[in-house]
C-alpha cells in the first residue's frame, strides 16, 4: 500500500490518500481541509477513489468532503453514530466490523468510540497500518470532553481493542506524526495509564 498524508488547517489535521498494490485505485481518508491538494493528487496519478472514508465526524476530518464529491462519483463511509450529527450525506453507513477491498487489499473497520460515538479506525493488516484519526496519537489520545466524547468508552476503546494491537503496526493518526505501536507503548503517557491503570 502507498499512502500520500496531507496537512491541512490551523489545527494542522492530516487527511490520507491510500493507494492499492497495483496504483490504480484508492480510499481517501478523512479530507478535512484543502480539497484541490487531494484532487491534484489523484489526477496526477491518474487514481479511481473507490470512496472517502472518515474516521468521525469533526470539520477538520469532513470538511474538503462535499467539494470531492462533486469531482468524484465515489460514496461517502462514516460511521451511524456520526452520520447523525454530521450534516452532509453519506452513501456507506458503517457499523464497525465490516471489510472493504482496496486492490485485493483488505481494509478493516473497527468501531472504537471515545473521541465520538461513532469514531472507527481503518486497519490494513496486510500492510501492518491502522488509520486512526482522533482515537489515538503517537504521544496521547483524543480528547473526550466534547459533545459526544466519553471518557468511559475511550478507556473500553483503549484496553479492549488498541492494546491487543501488535508491536509492529504502524498508526496513522489525525493529527501528528506516524509511529509504530511499540513507540506509543513507550511515549504514550495517556494510553500507558490507562493500560497500566487496567492491570492493577
Amino acid at each position: 500500500m502507498d499512502i500520500q498524508r496531507f496537512i491541512g488547517g490551523n489545527l494542522e489535521a492530516n487527511g490520507y490518500v491510500i493507494t492499492s498494490r497495483s496504483g490504480g485505485e484508492c480510499f481517501i481518508i478523512d479530507p478535512g481541509y484543502r480539497p484541490g491538494v487531494f484532487l491534484r493528487d489523484v489526477e496526477t496519478r491518474k487514481l479511481k477513489p473507490l470512496g472517502i472514508l472518515l474516521t468521525h465526524h469533526h470539520d477538520d476530518h469532513t470538511g474538503a468532503v462535499n467539494r470531492l464529491r462533486r469531482e468524484w462519483d465515489c460514496p461517502v463511509y462514516l460511521h451511524r453514530l456520526d452520520a447523525y450529527v454530521w450534516p452532509s450525506d453519506v452513501d456507506v453507513y458503517l457499523e464497525g466490523g465490516e471489510t472493504l477491498d482496496l486492490g485485493g487489499e483488505e481494509i478493516q473497520v473497527i468501531h472504537t468510540p471515545g473521541h465520538t460515538r461513532g469514531g472507527v479506525c481503518f486497519m490494513a493488516p496486510e500492510s501492518r497500518v491502522c488509520f486512526t484519526g482522533d482515537t489515538i496519537f503517537n504521544v496521547d489520545l483524543g480528547r473526550t470532553d466534547l459533545d459526544d466524547g466519553s471518557p468511559e468508552d475511550m478507556e473500553k476503546t483503549i484496553r479492549e481493542i488498541i492494546d491487543r494491537w501488535p508491536n509492529d503496526l504502524r498508526i496513522y493518526p489525525g493529527h501528528g506524526d506516524d509511529c509504530t505501536m511499540k513507540t506509543v507503548r513507550k511515549i504514550n503517557r495517556e494510553f500507558l495509564e490507562i493500560v497500566e491503570g487496567g492491570r492493577e
